[in-house]
């Protein structure tokens, strides 16, 4: 309590937590407000039939099951903002700009800004389609006629835009960062009705309960697991030598277990569900071939009902693109060089070559640390709903994934950050 008393008591701080309180409570009525010409009945019915759908809708925080005006959510911005990284590298423009500073990221964002309209736009089309064609095509009639579908695809890339302005101001005047804080309620948001639904089943089905206390319990312990390797770090000394009388100073450089945060699952999840996208679109082909491998697809790849394939393919493309992307974030040769202009060195490694040979060998050795703990925390759950299934228990929805989890937790945390560093702040101002 008097903790919460200190918080409020900063005028300053209590402003950002109301500003940040408001816009996402905006944020949570505008997904409720359903895009025109959308037949509710034929909605409702294809969520309950798809399990696959209702857990992408927990992840976007029901607008996708509502079929809201921000059905999309801020997927089209992290693709971009994704992409952009990865072209920092390959393009000497965009690696330039990420080097000068506060003005080069700004440009950067602006770049980011203009690609996630027309990312939102193409995904918007595909999505659509999508949805519609696994209700039957009842959902949007007349979906062929450009004047139906193309208001629809206009309003929701809009949706998307609005989301990315409204984070972009949440950075700015609120509490944290707000593309992640709008992610971060997107998820949690969805939990109340979870346990809602597992809870109004169970009074009819009293042998639900055992899987779901299991699986609440499995969700507590893993959350300590994610807090603790999420904060978990490699610690590499680093001595400064003295300079103009000043004595030497000893530092450490922290390498995280955990350097690629979620962008392996994001990465392996569009990579492993691709295949069932394009399968149910050719699943009635007149071509054997065709319409056989489709089935096989949908039948070992469907996120959905998850065969052991899809589980190991998941595994697999997690580990690899932790290294993929950390190989590409972390430099070991230009950090290095930092340490060196400084007058630092790591001891017993020679400055320079060696000591970034060291730095990518510590990394590296972290990175098959980091891929498995991303891919047990994403597999996990899986292979729990599996098992109950398995046991004649039925399906259990799950209160969060493994992959939400990591947003929740990593958010949580630099909240907590935040409101710290503006507490000490705010007893600092008061002594001066």
């Amino acid at each position: 309590m008097n903790y919460l008393k200190r918080i409020f008591q900063a005028p300053g701080l209590r402003k950002k937590i109301l500003f940040t309180i408001f816009a996402l409570v905006l944020y949570r009525v505008i997904a409720h407000i359903t895009v025109p010409g959308i037949d509710h009945a034929a909605l409702a019915g294809l969520f309950d039939q798809n399990e696959l759908l209702g857990v992408f809708s927990i992840l976007t925080g029901g607008s996708l099951k509502n079929f809201s005006i921000v059905l999309m959510g801020l997927t089209p911005y992290i693709n971009a903002s994704i992409i952009i990284q990865l072209m920092t590298v390959v393009i000497p423009r965009l690696e330039e700009l990420s080097k000068e500073g506060e003005q080069g990221r700004q440009k950067i964002n602006s770049y980011t800004r203009w690609l996630a309209f027309p990312l939102a736009f193409l995904q918007s089309y595909g999505m659509i389609l999508l949805l519609n064609k696994s209700a039957g095509g009842s959902l949007i009639p007349n979906i062929s006629d450009l004047s139906v579908i193309l208001p629809i695809m206009l309003t929701v890339s809009a949706g998307t835009i609005f989301l990315m302005w409204l984070g972009e101001i949440m950075t700015e005047k609120g509490l944290g960062n707000g593309i992640s804080v709008l992610i971060f309620a997107s998820i949690v948001s969805g939990i109340p009705a979870v346990l809602g639904q597992t809870l109004g089943i169970a009074q009819f089905d009293q042998s639900k309960l055992i899987p779901f206390v299991i699986l609440l319990a499995v969700t507590v312990a893993l959350t300590i697991f994610v807090v603790l390797v999420t904060e978990g770090a490699r610690q590499i000394p680093v001595n400064y030598g003295s300079r103009a009388g000043t004595r030497g100073a000893q530092s450490a450089l922290p390498i995280r277990i955990n350097q690629a945060g979620m962008i392996p699952i994001i990465f392996a999840v569009s990579l492993v569900t691709f295949p069932t996208i394009i399968a149910q679109f050719v699943q009635n082909s007149a071509n054997p071939t065709v319409k056989a491998i489709a089935e096989f697809i949908l039948a070992n790849l469907n996120g959905a009902s998850p065969g052991f394939l899809y589980i190991i393919l998941y595994l697999f493309f997690i580990i690899a693109f932790t290294y993929f992307y950390v190989s590409i974030t972390f430099d070991p040769e230009k950090i290095a060089e930092n340490i060196q202009k400084r007058g630092g060195f790591v001891p017993g490694i020679r400055p320079g070559r060696e000591t970034a040979e060291y730095l990518g060998g510590v990394s590296s050795r972290l990175n098959l640390w980091g891929g498995l703990f991303l891919g047990f925390v994403a597999v996990l759950p899986i292979l729990l709903t599996k098992f109950f299934a398995s046991q004649s228990f039925g399906s259990v929805p799950l209160l969060i994934s493994g992959a939400g989890l990591i947003i929740v937790v990593g958010v949580v945390l630099e909240l907590i950050r935040q409101i710290n560093a503006q507490l000490i702040m705010h007893d600092y101002d008061k002594f001066n």
